[in-house]
């Protein structure tokens, strides 16, 4: 077993725990043995643009998708439902800034519905313009859901490295 299964297998543990009871964020299908891709539902506070309007939405579905080459490189992350969001553009969510091997899937997973409700946003370097002058011109209005998505912060953490296997030396 390489050391990308034995992350892969760490990751679908943690998961579980984490999300199997979770208030706020449900697994809804995983492909792969062990799980290279997850689609998750989000159920919280979110903003789309219906009829040229901002509008809240309370249900938004994600794909997270872990490449050959996870956990060095960031997990690709897109979302499947519309959301209006300066770092969410329909076919990407902007998190490469912050990744890193050490950071653990549900971790990821968490800062992503953090992402949804404007608890986390740059404006700085916006995948949607829009959704960016958006949120600089109500930023009084944000968070717009307040609520501590994370589960316990022992079960975000990543995986210790997996042991070597004394007799592959």
């Amino acid at each position: 077993m390489n050391v990308r299964h034995k992350r892969l297998v760490a990751d679908q543990r943690m998961v579980q725990k984490c999300f199997a009871d979770h208030p706020y964020i449900r697994v809804v299908e995983t492909s792969g043995e062990p799980p290279e891709r997850y689609r998750l539902e989000y159920r919280v506070r979110g903003l789309v643009i219906q009829n040229d309007v901002v509008v809240p939405k309370e249900e938004h579905l994600v794909e997270v998708f872990l490449t050959l080459g996870y956990p060095r490189q960031a997990p690709q992350c897109r979302m499947l439902s519309p959301v209006f969001h300066p770092n969410i553009a329909p076919h990407a969510i902007c998190i490469g800034d912050h990744w890193s091997a050490g950071e653990s899937l549900a971790a990821l997973i968490v800062r992503i519905g953090e992402l949804i409700t404007f608890q986390s946003y740059n404006i700085k370097s916006p995948l949607n313009g829009a959704a960016a002058r958006w949120a600089e011109e109500h930023m009084d209005q944000l968070p717009i859901q307040r609520d501590d998505l994370s589960a316990p912060m022992e079960d975000l953490q990543a995986p210790p490295p997996p042991a070597r296997d004394p007799s592959s030396t």
